[in-house]
């Protein structure tokens, strides 16, 4: 045996594959991709041992967040989201397994968040959509009746049959606030189910990521924060997401004020508070919807939602007296 072994080594060594001898694992090269999807620019980062694994695993994932888009957008008419808000009130229909999932996640964390976060806003996004395009705000009638259509406890799913159904007519989901998280969970499944371990998908700045880069404990990244004071924090992560939610950029000014689109989904109202948050979380959902609620909630509620969650969030918010910060993240340093 001593002998055979050594017969192995000296003809690996020499680049012969004798029968019987494995070959030693190659070290996993990194590779880099990048598509539009979901509306906005999405880079992949990851490990494989060759070009040809990266390339089928990379598409994979792309064309699983492509699918995803064609569930929740809400964009365009043939989704299948869309297909649900022209379904009659009330009437229970059948959904898939995305769109469930997607769904009851939400609802969960708008009851967990006293509706701070609420996908059945919707009506009133539609209207701030418009103001933004306008400059003009939304008329008050309108208003009030895209607000009296919110409300997530309206959202009725039966588990037998995994059917759902709006309870009011002209009740639409916006699943903007989570739709790129959980699209960036489900494109690290399918990595893992094609060998990759260690990767990074950055969906329009909200980033997940899986395992770590060879010879490195974690993935360090640094992200925008929204916050000018701090615009950057670096982070070392591993098997995590970090979502940062905003009106950096996405705001309109009329009158004179300043309306953030984020809209609260209890007042109808864009967010008139500057805010920045950044949450820290297992998974791209959870980080996507939680950055969203906390700057809705406000300093007040910050720390219950995000020592609720069990996750790692800071929320900066500047109002009329003065400046708060609420919570904490960890910043990491190379290591």
């Amino acid at each position: 045996m001593r002998r055979f072994t050594l017969t192995c080594v000296i003809a690996i060594l020499a680049g012969q594959l004798l029968a019987g001898c494995a070959a030693p694992e190659s070290i996993p090269t990194r590779f880099e991709f990048s598509e539009m999807t979901m509306g906005v620019k999405a880079r992949l980062v990851l490990y494989a041992p060759n070009e040809q694994a990266a390339r089928e695993a990379a598409r994979a994932a792309f064309d699983r967040m492509h699918d995803l888009d064609d569930v929740m957008s809400d964009w365009r008419a043939d989704t299948e989201v869309a297909l649900l808000h022209e379904a009659p009130a009330g009437v229970p229909i059948p959904v898939s397994r995305d769109l469930w999932d997607v769904i009851s996640l939400a609802r969960d964390i708008s009851e967990a968040t006293g509706g701070a976060f609420d996908i059945t806003v919707g009506p009133v996004v539609r209207l701030w959509r418009e103001a933004h395009r306008t400059g003009e705000f939304p008329r008050w009638e309108p208003l009030r009746q895209a607000l009296a259509l919110v409300g997530w406890q309206r959202i009725e799913m039966e588990q037998s049959g995994r059917l759902v159904a709006l309870a009011e007519p002209g009740m639409r989901l916006d699943l903007g606030g989570i739709g790129k998280g959980f699209a960036a969970d489900h494109a690290v499944a399918v990595l893992r189910d094609h060998g990759v371990r260690n990767a990074l998908i950055d969906l329009g700045g909200d980033l997940r990521v899986t395992g770590h880069p060879p010879g490195r404990s974690a993935w360090l990244v640094s992200v925008l924060t929204g916050d000018a004071r701090a615009p950057r924090l670096s982070l070392a992560l591993t098997d995590a997401a970090v979502a940062t939610s905003g009106d950096t950029e996405q705001f309109v000014e009329i009158g004179g004020k300043r309306y953030s689109h984020i809209v609260d989904p209890r007042t109808g109202i864009g967010l008139t508070d500057r805010a920045a948050a950044t949450v820290v979380a297992p998974t791209a959902a959870l980080a996507d919807a939680l950055a969203s609620a906390l700057c809705v909630a406000g300093p007040d509620r910050a720390a219950d939602i995000i020592g609720a969650f069990g996750v790692e969030g800071r929320l900066t918010s500047i109002t009329a007296e003065g400046r708060v910060q609420v919570g904490q993240i960890s910043a990491s340093s190379d290591r």
